[in-house]
């Protein structure tokens, strides 16, 4: 029998999936980050589908007292603490494991890679190929022809196997163990072992590959020379207690037992008890376990992300958490469906919707695009367990709207949905404007809970237990055989439609009350909602794009190609030379031209080009800013000048982008299809894709509105900094003013490259940035941008006095506010783990800045639209780009559309200091800008 025995390494691959998912934690109902939990699954999941082991087990690092710790208690000292999420994920995960039938191997005093290391070279005797599970580099000394490193890449799925042969050419040594010697000389920063001062990776494997050992190594020392020859030999102590340390121990006293490291079945009903409480519905399809929920120990709607309600997460198992039962679905829920399909019926259900004077609806249609595809059917609600589901049937099309037509028009009635948007453009594509007050039940979430999902099934599940129909089940799984609603049977069509309609009225009624009681009715009201209408008339108009311009411009772009590829590769002295290719680049950059010594290399063993890398290493070589150019060009031409014709809709010939209100946690809009939030608009070359923008005829021109540096006057409001508003109030030149301030000259002594500095300095400081961020983007010394960064804050106390009192504000809340009522969490400020807290840290800074902005744009959105609107103006609002509007303005109205824009965009908040827009005009985005 082919034994194969997969050992992981618990905390590596946990903290692996935590920082996987640090920008964008998942989160359960109980306000618990589930990221660190879901990503170690996933990663033992794909092992067991890919290499089906006949043998499998975990090991834990238990406590921080090891015998390492007491031959040097320094060992490890230098380790944040383990971040919160980990430290209450570790039980679950745990648990996880028992439900799994996998065996949890612990050792006091010992770690996890000591652990895996007796284990596996015990299984070696007995027949065993043993693959360790972890990216730790530690373990290459354990390697041998039958235990092989498992160590997964770095961001995504792939892995690489490395035996004896890929370790010893990796290091350049003769045998795996060798590489005790090289941590030995090297040292190893994570673990805090010293090494010998002045031996980096790269000196430490040359001496190793031609000493064989650091014992051969002193024999020898006399052969050495300088500084080299003196540190090894006054530090060969250090050398030797470091080959200790870092000598993974193969005879821990822990039992090597086949029988239980065999692979058995899991406890199924215990793992969907988990796995529901944790939320992992796809875990629980995959594994096509019956979902069932958990009791919470809180209400979802009181749990925040700072939650205290932990109290299933110790290390009791999770079966004892609470009352268990089956997720209720359409099969084992009562309810009244009914079709209403005579235009009687329909005429019966429009009266009694009416007379309720609001209703839940939804649409079917038969694809994704609410302005192409055909709608299929409607379904509406107004008490629970009850709706009603009316087929549109090719033909009657026009009547059966005309029907409701009515009802979705009167004022004073008001509409509920999920994802409202998409079926007030789907009505608007029929002729019909849904008017009156509305309420998305996707949108309310996104305010209750901005960083987690907000699509029906998630909030079904979370806030009803509740399992919907998934649209699969009627149409079938993604790709070529994917059907079209208009084939599914009228009785499962209507079942579906009419459900959800249902669930988004009783979400409805879940989430309100969770509204007032977090104090977000009025941003919800004033703000979310009223915007909704404003984007969904945005993305109906459209832009208009020319795509005989942006052909031409392809031209141009591949000519500059040519030129740099030419130049590059002669600077290179490689006329083979495929720049696109990482591998060859790097040989070229790091052993032919040597720009670096000091190069990062990739997890495969490149040598890192990385965007990161190459900026840092731009004064090295002028070859490295023509890569860099390059790679934006290719970028340009591939994201925007290729891909915008695609986009063109051939219905009206224009593109029509579609808006996010419920993606960025800080409220900013997001674009998608194109995505118009990150057109580049810093480099000339980028800046001509804006050029392609045109106005719709002869008729119109394009009239562009931004605001004038928001956020810093939105950073003077929130400091109340006196330098700062006053500089504003007076219209001063606030770069200008600050350089004046920061290098004590008078402002018209300012130099352009201080202004410049400057200008860096105030961005980058109101976005929480470091004297290492700031003198890597000004290429100075970082101890002058330490200087500039004191002197900024000598300059505006105010602004250090926010900055402090903000986040002592956020560690006491748990979140920060905009000027409107928006909250963004900080889950990690008050986490042990520095990582964790300083970026809670600078969002506690940036989200109210940020965040307000995001509202006043919107809030001036809302205005303009609507006082177009009341005039009866032919002009209309296309796009918006962060801090700017963008108008397809009808020349006879220019003036007029000209002074209300600037009118209600400097209106839209009353500030410390004024809000200023300004607005220029031309035949295109790039001259109107």
């Amino acid at each position: 029998m082919d034994k194969r025995l997969y050992l992981l390494d618990a905390y590596a691959l946990i903290y692996r999936a935590h920082y996987a998912f640090i920008n964008r934690p998942m989160m359960n109902a109980a306000g618990l980050n589930t990221s660190p939990i879901f990503g170690f699954i996933r990663t033992l999941l794909e092992i067991k589908k890919k290499e089906d082991p006949t043998h499998l087990a975990v090991a834990f690092d238990l406590g921080r007292v090891t015998f390492r710790t007491e031959l040097y208690p320094e060992y490890k000292a230098h380790r944040d603490e383990t971040p919160d999420d980990i430290r209450k994920a570790t039980p679950i995960i745990k648990d996880i494991l028992r439900a799994m039938n996998i065996p949890i191997l612990e050792a006091e005093g010992y770690e996890a890679d000591d652990i895996i290391g007796t284990i596996a070279h015990r299984a070696q005797k007995h027949g065993y190929t043993t693959f360790m599970v972890t990216p730790d580099k530690d373990y290459g000394q354990l390697v041998t022809d039958n235990i092989r490193m498992y160590k997964p890449k770095k961001g995504d799925n792939d892995i690489e196997i490395l035996g004896p042969k890929e370790i010893c050419e990796q290091y350049g040594i003769a045998e795996p163990r060798q590489l005790i010697d090289i941590l030995a000389l090297w040292g190893d920063a994570s673990d805090n072992i010293p090494g010998v001062p002045g031996v980096g990776e790269k000196t430490a494997c040359k001496l190793i590959g031609e000493w064989g050992s650091v014992e051969n190594l002193l024999a020898n020392a006399d052969k050495l020379k300088g500084k080299q020859k003196e540190n090894i030999v006054n530090f060969q102590e250090q050398m030797m207690l470091s080959k200790k340390l870092a000598t993974i121990e193969l005879n821990v006293p822990v039992d090597f037992d086949e029988e239980k490291l065999v692979m058995e079945e899991p406890n199924r009903e215990l793992l969907a008890e988990i796995f529901t409480e944790m939320q992992f519905t796809s875990l629980i399809k995959e594994m096509e376990l019956t979902p069932t929920i958990a009791v919470p120990s809180a209400a979802p709607e009181k749990a925040a992300p700072q939650s205290a309600q932990m109290s299933l997460f110790g290390d009791t198992p999770m079966a004892a958490a609470g009352a268990v039962k089956a997720y209720k679905t359409i099969e084992n829920v009562p309810h009244t469906y009914r079709i209403a399909e005579t235009n009687e019926q329909m005429e019966e259900l429009v009266a009694t919707l009416r007379g309720n004077g609001e209703f839940t609806f939804d649409t079917e249609t038969v694809g994704l695009n609410p302005f192409e595809d055909r709608i299929v059917g409607m379904s509406f609600a107004i008490r629970e367990h009850e709706a009603w589901y009316v087929p549109v049937t090719t033909g009657r099309q026009a009547e059966i709207m005309a029907i409701f037509r009515p009802l979705f028009e009167d004022e004073a009635i008001g509409k509920t949905g999920q994802n409202i948007k998409f079926d007030m453009q789907v009505l608007k594509a029929n002729g019909i404007e849904l008017r009156g007050k509305l309420f998305d039940t996707m949108i309310a979430h996104y305010l209750i809970e901005p960083e987690l999902r907000h699509n029906m099934t998630y909030l079904a599940e979370t806030y009803l237990h509740y399992s919907p129909v998934e649209i699969e089940e009627l149409i079938g799984k993604r790709g070529i055989h994917q059907s079209t609603m208009d084939r599914v049977e009228l009785e499962k069509i209507a079942e579906y439609a009419a459900e959800d309609a249902d669930v988004t009225l009783q979400l409805r009624n879940k989430l309100e009350p969770i509204l007032k009681e977090q104090g977000l009715v009025e941003l919800f009201e004033t703000i979310e909602m009223p915007l909704m209408p404003v984007l969904a008339d945005m993305e109906f108009t459209g832009v208009k794009i020319d795509d005989i311009a942006l052909k031409e411009y392809a031209g141009v772009l591949m000519k500059d190609l040519l030129v740099l590829d030419e130049e590059i590769k002669a600077m290179a002295g490689d006329p083979t030379l495929n720049i696109s290719s990482p591998k060859q680049l790097g040989v070229i950059l790091f052993e032919k031209l040597k720009i670096s010594d000091t190069t990062k290399k990739t997890k495969t063993k490149q040598y890192s080009t990385s965007e990161e890398t190459l900026q840092q290493l731009r004064d090295k070589h002028p070859i490295v800013d023509k890569i860099l150019e390059f790679r934006g060009v290719k970028k340009l031409l591939s994201t925007y000048v290729e891909a915008l014709p695609a986009l063109i809709s051939k219905t009206d010939g224009r593109i029509h982008t579609s808006y996010n209100q419920t993606v960025t946690a800080t409220g900013r809009l997001s674009s998608n299809n194109p995505n118009l939030q990150n057109i580049p608009i810093r480099d000339e070359r980028g800046k001509e894709i804006r050029r392609a923008f045109i106005a719709s005829d002869e008729e119109h021109l394009v009239l562009s509105a931004d605001y004038s540096q928001i956020e810093l006057r939105l950073m003077a409001h929130f400091s109340n900094d006196p330098s700062m508003v006053e500089a504003f109030i007076h219209n001063a030149d606030i770069h200008t003013a600050t350089a004046a301030k920061v290098y004590h000259v008078k402002p018209s002594e300012v130099t352009r490259e201080q202004r410049g500095r400057a200008k860096t300095a105030n961005f980058g400081i109101i976005y929480g940035i470091s004297a290492f961020g700031l003198s890597q983007r000004l290429n100075i010394p970082r101890g002058e941008a330490k200087e500039l960064i004191d002197g900024y804050f000598e300059s505006y106390p105010g602004v250090k006095a926010y900055m402090d009192r903000v986040i002592e504000q956020g560690r006491a809340d748990g979140y920060v506010t905009t000027l409107f009522g928006r909250k963004r969490y900080l889950r990690n400020i008050n986490a042990g783990n520095a990582m964790s807290r300083s970026l809670d840290e600078r969002n506690a800074i940036n989200a109210p800045l940020q965040g307000s902005a995001a509202d006043i744009i919107k809030i001036a959105m809302i205005a303009i639209h609507a006082e177009l609107k009341r005039r009866n103006l032919r002009t209309k609002m296309t796009l918006q780009v962060h801090d700017e509007l963008v108008f397809d303005v009808y020349k006879p109205e220019l003036d007029e559309v000209k002074q209300l824009v600037v009118e209600k965009m400097e209106s839209a908040a009353q500030l410390a200091v004024p809000l200023t827009a300004e607005a220029g005009v031309g035949e295109n985005w790039l001259v109107a800008h």
